[in-house]
């Protein structure tokens, strides 16, 4: 049967749509920023605001990245909220959750939160929500960030990197906790424990073993396993953030036999590189923690595919070029973070479909689970009564990672040179074209009611 619609809609027609159901060819209608039909491969013959045919390019729900440091405002020369929704949208991220740090001031009350609004009011590509920020002496400003809208509370187990965001001790995880799960609000943990850290050798230098062995297996999962004891204390919510070691998978399994409430990420770092792959004195490859062996992403990768984390995000943490110390090369000295929001899709496509995984299954890893996670109703997803946020991705198409043209603020980046597979050809936001060096309309997120 042929259908025509005659609404003032757009048509985006591919032969292999991602949608819940599966990769299918498929008519996706699109009018008033929303998806309003997926119809049958060429059943749209008419539409006013015509009928864009991609063929064999995959149309696919735009990406959700709920873990981004944009750093504005206090360290714009790092990022800033033009440039990181710039990257993202050119890597066909349509959604993005911003950490409560780097920036100055931190996302740790709602005067700093409304700082952050400011500047980013006008300023971004893509839609952009907040995370909060639980740090020692804010314990009474939870709730009222909370109803301010952010998405949920991040806190550090060990030393941030940052003064003015300190880390948790045990007692004040187990009252921020408390306090979380007394309005039912998620914490999300950076999850590496400070006695471990200390115990473990330092040495600086060039060799990233020395670095690897200065933040082992054991910092992660000592700090996991007194994370869920809390969370099973408390009854609070808690998200285990970049997941680096398959040694924390047992622990997440147990944990949630036992009644906790916890869920997990890892990244694309974790997922696409290995510390037999660093070359000496390459700190770019530096970010905490670390990423390990092959045969550790080995099993990060069988748990994915099991569906042991909800979310593949990119932790995007960049720093400006001096910081990250390339010309000495010494790890010890240089700045912990991966810059990837423009590269996590083609980074984790080249390696899932290697290891025999579908477009589905990246887009339930970047766009559907994150989105799911953060409660995020009308993202993730192409079905209709959803954001229009799409993508374009030309799955066989490959491409060499030239730093020199990627939209990030500052060009540095482990992926350089690496040929990766799968390109963004176009991203829609609400239905319009993603016009990266246009004027900007991405709007600001709030949390959902539950």
């Amino acid at each position: 049967m042929t259908t025509t619609t005659s609404t003032l809609a757009r048509v985006l027609r591919s032969r292999r749509v991602v949608t819940p159901a599966g990769e299918i060819a498929a008519d996706v209608v699109v009018a008033g920023g929303r998806i309003t039909d997926v119809a049958p491969y060429g059943s749209v013959t008419t539409a006013v605001g015509g009928v864009q045919d991609l063929g064999d390019v995959a149309l696919l729900p735009g990406l959700v990245d709920t873990h981004v440091h944009v750093n504005e405002p206090g360290r714009t020369a790092w990022e800033g909220f033009a440039s990181a929704t710039r990257a993202a949208a050119a890597g066909g991220v349509t959604t993005l959750i911003d950490m409560p740090l780097n920036s100055i001031p931190p996302t740790t009350t709602v005067g700093a939160l409304h700082a952050k609004q400011d500047a980013a009011r006008g300023r971004v590509h893509v839609d952009v929500g907040f995370w909060g920020g639980a740090v020692p002496g804010n314990l009474n400003d939870l709730e009222a960030l909370y109803r301010a809208g952010v998405f949920g509370f991040k806190a550090f187990l060990s030393p941030s990197g940052v003064d003015e965001f300190p880390h948790l001790s045990r007692e004040q995880l187990d009252e921020t906790l408390a306090e979380l799960a007394s309005f039912d609000a998620l914490a999300i943990i950076h999850a590496e424990a400070p006695e471990e850290l200390d115990a473990a050798p330092q040495r600086a230098g060039r060799d990233y073993a020395d670095f690897l062995a200065s933040r082992p297996d054991s910092a992660e999962a000592v700090a996991v396993a007194g994370l869920f004891e809390a969370a099973r204390e408390t009854g609070a919510r808690v998200h285990v953030l970049h997941v680096s070691s398959a040694e924390v998978l047992p622990l997440l399994a147990k944990a949630r036999a036992n009644g906790v409430r916890a869920t997990a990420e890892t990244c694309p770092h974790y997922l696409t590189l290995a510390a037999e792959q660093v070359p000496a004195g390459d700190t770019a490859f530096k970010c905490c923690p670390p990423i390990r062996s092959e045969a550790n992403r080995d099993r990060l990768w069988e748990a994915l595919g099991e569906g042991e984390f909800v979310a593949v995000v990119s932790d995007h943490s960049p720093c400006t070029v001096d910081l990250k110390r390339l010309e000495e090369g010494d790890f010890a000295l240089a700045w912990g973070g991966i810059a990837s929001l423009q590269l996590g899709l083609p980074a984790i496509w080249t390696e899932a479909r290697r290891r025999g995984h579908t477009l589905a299954d990246v887009v339930g890893w970047m766009a559907t689970g994150p989105a799911r996670f953060a409660g995020l109703r009308r993202k993730g997803v192409i079905a209709p009564g959803r954001d229009a946020d799409l993508v374009a991705f030309d799955p066989d198409a490959a491409f060499v990672v030239d730093p020199g043209t990627l939209h990030h603020r500052n060009p540095v980046t482990p992926y350089t040179g690496r040929e990766l597979t799968g390109v963004v050809r176009t991203t829609w936001l609400r239905g319009e074209v993603v016009d990266v060096d246009g004027t900007p309309r991405g709007e600001l997120l709030e949390r959902e009611p539950s």
